[in-house]
């Protein structure tokens, strides 16, 4: 039986890089991978931001995504981090797929969980004037505190350096939904396919309470998995080993 391609959508300020050592493992387990790179996040922070990246609705990351997966030629399980994880719920509810796997997944307008975490991590972002139509950027400070922490030193210095430009748009779309659209609404009747839900108990920018409301709103069959003692951040060490495995290891489940 041939195995369903994956399509792995990386997180906010990030690249696909995020999933460079995941992808061979999930490739000789017999799964096709994809991991497009969202609207402008191939433009090194070194360079200025494009000019039209501040004002980019999440909309139009959905509608490139869509456009990424029908390269597949077949209905994807759809795997997404932080960002990717709304992201992967928003393509799902448009395409034919074959499951989900959302890790540290952001929320959904209808996937909300109140805490001060995450306004803790992107103080230096929302606190000035004008962030949510231009381009944004996590400082260290923030970075380290709210998505790095516990993550060994040498493994949040390269991560940190290569963060890239996102949209203010998105963010605020994302963190404030009343106040735009509500456009990251999920109609969760279509994600009805069976899905994988993992969050580090550490976590403090897609805190684990969006993961909890994430899997309670899905209408297939859930396996939720919370991790303590982990960040947000899972792609490092033998903590990358065991979501890794868990990821392969649900994939079997679908044969």
């Amino acid at each position: 039986m041939l195995k369903p391609p994956v399509l792995l959508i990386h997180g906010m300020w990030s690249t696909p890089a995020t999933f460079d050592r995941l992808r061979p493992v999930l490739e000789e387990a017999g799964h096709r991978t994809h991991a497009p790179c969202i609207l402008f996040h191939d433009r090194p922070v070194s360079l200025p931001p494009a000019p039209a990246l501040g004002e980019l609705s999440i909309t139009a990351y959905v509608d490139h995504l869509v456009a990424e997966a029908g390269k597949l030629g077949a209905p994807p399980v759809i795997l997404g981090h932080s960002m990717g994880g709304l992201l992967a719920q928003m393509v799902a509810q448009r395409i034919p797929h074959a499951g989900l796997v959302l890790l540290s997944p952001a929320a959904a307008a209808n996937s909300q969980s109140p805490s001060l975490d995450p306004f803790r991590t992107l103080k230096s972002v929302v606190l000035k004037w004008g962030w949510w139509e231009q381009p944004t950027l996590c400082d260290e400070a923030g970075a380290r505190w709210g998505i790095f922490n516990g993550v060994p030193e040498e493994v949040t210095r390269q991560e940190i350096a290569a963060l890239v430009w996102d949209s203010g748009r998105v963010l605020a779309e994302m963190a404030l939904p009343p106040l735009f659209g509500n456009v990251t609404r999920v109609d969760y009747a279509r994600l009805n396919q069976p899905a994988l839900v993992v969050v580090g108990l550490n976590d403090r920018i897609t805190t684990p309470g969006i993961a909890r409301a994430t899997a309670r709103n899905l209408t297939g069959q859930v396996d939720y998995q919370e991790l303590p003692g982990a960040p947000h951040w899972l792609f490092w060490g033998e903590l990358e080993d065991r979501v890794t495995a868990m990821v392969v290891d649900w994939l079997k489940t679908l044969s």
